[in-house]
């Protein structure tokens, strides 16, 4: 196998991998009554301490107004609210509820419960971890040339 067809073969487990996780999380935001994205928004914030509208559009890849309606329907149905900024007055930190937190943690429990990973052991798990880091983050992961000299040796 070339490298072109391997990194196409590649890409085609990611897309995979991706549908798999979305029709999971489908299933899950239909009985919450959630949209998909706003099923994203609650995972997303539940993986960041500090959280603004346009670190959440960021994420999302959607523009700030978009961002900042998907927060106003959930802060209706009481999952976020938004709080000051400690260092700048013109920013909100959006946080998650009691009751969001609650819905957050059945998304994350029914997630790694039909986590296509599981079926990996914990050392391949971290490999891969590792590898998807690198290639998401561009960058090396610290460590990963440790690891590699230790498998080597």
């Amino acid at each position: 196998m070339d490298d072109t067809q391997l990194n196409e073969e590649l890409i085609d487990s990611l897309f995979a991998i991706r549908t798999r996780v979305h029709g999971e999380l489908k299933e899950l935001a239909r009985e919450a009554g959630l949209t998909d994205t706003q099923t994203d928004v609650l995972w997303r914030l539940s993986r960041a301490e500090e959280m603004t509208a346009r670190r959440l559009s960021d994420l999302l890849q959607c523009d700030a107004s978009t961002a900042t309606s998907m927060i106003d329907r959930l802060e209706k149905r009481g999952l976020v609210r938004r709080v000051p900024h400690p260092t700048d007055r013109r920013a909100k930190i959006i946080q998650l509820t009691p009751e969001g937190c609650a819905l957050r943690d059945r998304v994350i429990e029914h997630t790694t419960r039909h986590s296509p990973f599981a079926r990996l052991d914990r050392e391949s798990r971290l490999r891969l971890h590792a590898l998807l880091r690198e290639v998401s983050e561009g960058a090396p992961t610290p460590g990963r040339n440790d690891h590699d000299k230790a498998q080597q040796q």
